[in-house]
C-alpha cells in the first residue's frame, strides 16, 4: 500500500471517529445546561468540562488503533475487527442519544452492557491484529468501564 494512501486512510479513521463523537454530542450538548442539571449525579461525577477532552482523545486513540489493523492490507484482511469497531462505534453514538436527548438513564444503561462487551470484543480482534491496536483501545474500555457505573448510580438515584 502505498505511503500517502496509508495516511489518507488514518486521517480518515480520524474524520470518522470524531464525526461519531460529533452525532452524540448532537444530543448530548444542548442537555448539559438543560435535562442533566436537573438530574442528582453521585458525588464522584467528574465536572463536565472533563468529557470533552477525554472523549476527543479517546476517538484520536480509537481512530489510531482502527487505522492500525486496517494499513497493513485494507478492509478485506481486517474485516471481522473493524465490523467489531464499527458496531461499537454506532453503540456509542446510540447511547448519547438515549441518555441525553431521550433522558432515559435505565435504557442507557440497559445499551452500554451491549456498548461495553463490543468494546471488549473488538479490543480482543485488533490485539489479535496488533498489539498496539489493542492497547490503544484499554483507555476507552476503562473509560466505558467507569461511565457504564456512573450511568447505573445515575440511573439508580433518579428512580426513587
Amino acid at each position: 500500500m502505498k505511503s500517502s494512501r496509508r495516511w489518507i486512510g488514518l486521517l480518515g479513521f480520524i474524520v470518522i471517529c470524531l464525526g461519531a463523537g460529533g452525532l452524540g454530542a448532537i444530543a448530548t450538548t444542548p442537555e448539559i445546561e438543560g435535562w442533566y442539571t436537573t438530574i442528582a449525579k453521585p458525588s464522584w461525577n467528574p465536572p463536565d468540562d472533563i468529557f470533552g477532552p477525554v472523549w476527543t482523545t479517546l476517538y484520536v486513540l480509537m481512530a489510531i488503533a482502527a487505522w492500525l489493523v486496517w494499513k497493513p492490507a485494507g478492509f478485506k484482511s481486517a474485516e471481522v475487527p473493524l465490523t467489531l469497531f464499527a458496531a461499537q462505534l454506532a453503540l456509542n453514538i446510540a447511547w448519547s442519544w438515549i441518555f441525553f436527548a431521550l433522558h432515559q438513564p435505565g435504557w442507557a444503561f440497559a445499551e452500554i452492557v451491549f456498548l461495553w462487551l463490543t468494546i471488549v470484543a473488538t479490543t480482543v480482534a485488533f490485539f489479535r491484529s496488533s498489539k498496539v491496536a489493542g492497547l490503544l483501545l484499554l483507555p476507552y474500555l476503562a473509560w466505558v468501564t467507569f461511565a457504564s457505573v456512573l450511568n447505573f448510580t445515575i440511573w439508580q438515584i433518579n428512580s426513587n
